[in-house]
């Protein structure tokens, strides 16, 4: 059928885990179908259980093509892939088959953002053991994304609301994080961010750029990272037009930004910017023993397509026993839409 809005592919992630379930629930919200054409990619056959298992009213339109896709409320399009035997799948155990769908579902949503069938691809949680027992070697989506896009620089970015974040380096040891923390890196990650606020409906952001040491190093006296390498990206992207300021010390920046001071932070390293953003996102309570809220949304910049993703995990624990929060699987595909529709 013809549309009018983006169309999001929705890759659901390992079927062990809750990746199907929490995309059934957020597909069960109407509000999904004002913004955008959603369509599942993965096995028919594995949605039509995560239906069951998340109890919604929902029907399955399994389809071979895009072209047959319904994109109405009430019914889950499903672009099925047939990868998947669902009296095998073992949920909440990492398993050679989960590795192996999840990671022929991203691939398939990749393709079709690069040929201009879907205007943004959501992702849904994988696990990166299962992934790599499958044979391939990758240490998350991100790296998935850029080698399959041939992206060379790409980053990170947290959103939950109006608190963003990005990162200048993510998943390598805390020893290394230093060596990485260069002008040329950091120039990058601010104009990277620049950009995706500007798709996100900002017309003139404000990024504050966190410094890498206690007090952004105390000019020189606990290092010299934030005097040779972050105060000179950020002296060259202002000369470029960018409203950049810093280095603000870590232990403040993230709350002048949830005071509104700013619209985004560029984070030197991956907990520096996870740990606030979780905090902020994710609310656990312990007498109950179970999650009340994970928002939060993940996004790859950079890339030639738009990638939004949920920001936690498989949750092998909470895997087939329909009591997953799909909080962040619909915040993930919303900002998809938006972003998508700020294309040029």
């Amino acid at each position: 059928m013809q549309k009018t809005k983006p169309v999001i592919a929705i890759t659901v992630g390992d079927p062990c885990g809750i990746g199907p379930e929490i995309t059934a629930k957020a597909l069960s919200n109407a509000e999904i179908y004002d913004m955008c054409c959603p369509v599942a990619i993965s096995d028919a056959d594995v949605m039509r259980q995560a239906v069951e298992i998340a109890k919604v009213n929902l029907k399955i339109n399994s389809v071979e093509n895009l072209e047959d896709c319904k994109y109405e409320y009430g019914t889950i399009d499903v672009l099925n892939i047939k990868n998947v035997d669902v009296e095998e799948i073992q949920f909440g155990k990492v398993t050679k088959m989960g590795g192996e769908a999840s990671f022929q579902y991203i691939v398939k949503g990749i393709q079709l953002a690069l040929e201009g069938k879907v205007d943004a691809v959501t992702t849904g949680p994988i696990h990166k053991k299962a992934i790599n027992l499958a044979g391939h070697e990758y240490s998350g989506h991100t790296e998935i994304f850029a080698d399959y896009t041939k992206t060379k620089d790409y980053c990170m970015m947290l959103v939950d609301g109006d608190f963003r974040v990005s990162h200048v380096t993510t998943h390598v040891s805390f020893r290394q994080v230093p060596d990485l923390v260069k002008k040329a890196r950091v120039l990058k990650v601010i104009e990277l961010t620049n950009e995706a606020l500007i798709k996100m409906g900002i017309k003139q952001p404000r990024i504050a750029v966190a410094g890498l040491n206690p007090h952004s190093g105390e000019e020189g006296l606990f290092g010299r990272e934030e005097i040779e390498e972050i105060e000179p990206a950020i002296k060259e992207a202002n000369q470029i037009g960018i409203q950049a300021e810093g280095p603000v010390p870590p232990d403040t920046v993230f709350v002048k930004m949830r005071g509104g001071q700013y619209d985004a932070v560029v984070a030197m390293y991956h907990d520096q910017g996870h740990i606030p953003t979780k905090l902020v996102g994710f609310k656990y309570d312990d007498k109950l023993g179970k999650w009340g809220s994970v928002a939060g949304v993940n996004t790859t910049l950079g890339l030639p397509i738009i990638r939004t993703s949920v920001d936690h995990g498989v949750a092998f624990g909470k895997a087939g026993k329909g009591t997953a929060n799909p909080e962040s699987m619909i915040d993930a595909i919303k900002l998809a839409a938006v972003m998508a529709g700020g294309k040029e």
